[in-house]
């Protein structure tokens, strides 16, 4: 399989290392409009093709798929064109800028029958791949609620607020772990460096009172990536800052149980054992790049499709429209 990679930025070395330790792909080319980076990635991959063009990689008929490692104004148009040049593709979340373009983009890679990924790479590591299989066991019970944290001070974006840098990798976790759609969506959140929100919270409402919130910021003196999912059974702690045991299980609840008047309840809480399940130890970028040649070659569908993609872009929208009216209620 035989690749292209737009963009050699922050992201974009990552695609290209992870490509290259491959077997059965090959990075033919690769795009930046940057000479730095230009200079970067002839020094490192001396073989392979290095151009300020993107359409001169999308256009190359010795290429079989695009990655698209971008800022995400430009995922639009570079997909759009590769599509239509018959090149499967790879694109950087989030997956497009709005929930029209994404439509557009699933539409015509089914038309074309071209596979469409979006990286979402979380999914594909040990923890989440645990934390999933705990969920359809039925290990956590009905699922209450899932309430992340994802703060660290920088790094600044300037094409987009905290909510659309940070919040797709939650979103995406989410999406895969809950396995429903929510119903609505509030945000608030406030810019104070460059116009854009640098802090900002986002309340989800699912079917069956499961409710999820994720705290975004920029502006934090500390790194946290902790995430907590609550069950009727278990509870989940998920730290990934940690070196070992990222994942702890809790088995305590709450159970409420009533006697013969409608306010005379009874709370019982359970506290029992805390256990730490082995991960697998598995590079998730890798992962992910061998799923999608896997992908292109069994012709399966990915389950991180455009669909995904554009369900993690449909939230971001209505949390943008949310946000803009200070909290507003908005029903997806």
């Amino acid at each position: 399989m035989d690749f292209g990679v737009i963009g050699y930025g922050y992201w974009g070395p990552n695609i290209v290392r992870n490509l290259a330790g491959l077997d059965g792909a090959q990075v033919r080319a690769i795009s930046d409009m940057s000479p730095a980076a230009q200079a970067r990635a002839r020094k490192a991959y001396p073989g392979v093709t290095v151009t300020a063009s993107a359409m001169e990689v999308i256009t190359s008929p010795d290429i079989d798929a695009i990655a698209i490692v971008s800022p995400v104004w430009t995922h639009y148009e570079l997909t759009k064109a590769a599509l239509e040049n018959g090149k499967h593709v790879f694109v950087e979340k989030p997956f497009t800028s709005t929930v029209a373009q994404g439509e557009e983009l699933v539409n015509l890679a089914e038309q074309k029958h071209l596979k469409l990924m979006v990286d979402h790479t979380f999914l594909f590591t040990g923890a989440v791949r645990r934390i999933a299989r705990l969920i359809d066991e039925g290990a956590l019970g009905n699922l209450y609620y899932y309430d992340s944290t994802r703060v660290n001070l920088g790094l600044f974006q300037h094409d987009v607020n905290v909510l659309w840098d940070l919040a797709p990798h939650d979103l995406s976790i989410m999406d895969h772990l809950i396995k429903a759609s929510p119903e609505a969506v509030v945000a608030t959140g406030q810019g104070h460096l460059n116009g854009h929100e640098d802090v900002a919270f986002m309340t989800l409402y699912f079917p069956d009172k499961i409710i999820a919130h994720i705290n975004v910021n920029w502006l934090s003196p500390v790194k946290v990536r902790t995430t907590l999912i609550g069950g009727e059974k278990r509870m989940i702690v998920w730290n990934d800052l940690e070196a070992d045991e990222k994942v702890k299980v809790y088995d305590k609840g709450v159970k409420i149980t009533s006697r013969e008047g409608v306010y005379d309840l009874l709370v019982s809480y359970r506290s029992g054992d805390m256990w730490s399940p082995q991960l697998e130890q598995i590079e998730a970028l890798r992962q992910e790049l061998g799923y999608f040649v896997e992908c292109i070659t069994s012709g399966q569908e990915p389950f991180n499709n455009g669909h995904a993609g554009l369900r993690v872009v449909r939230m971001l929208e209505a949390a943008s429209q949310s946000l803009n009216k200070k909290g507003a209620f908005v029903r997806l």
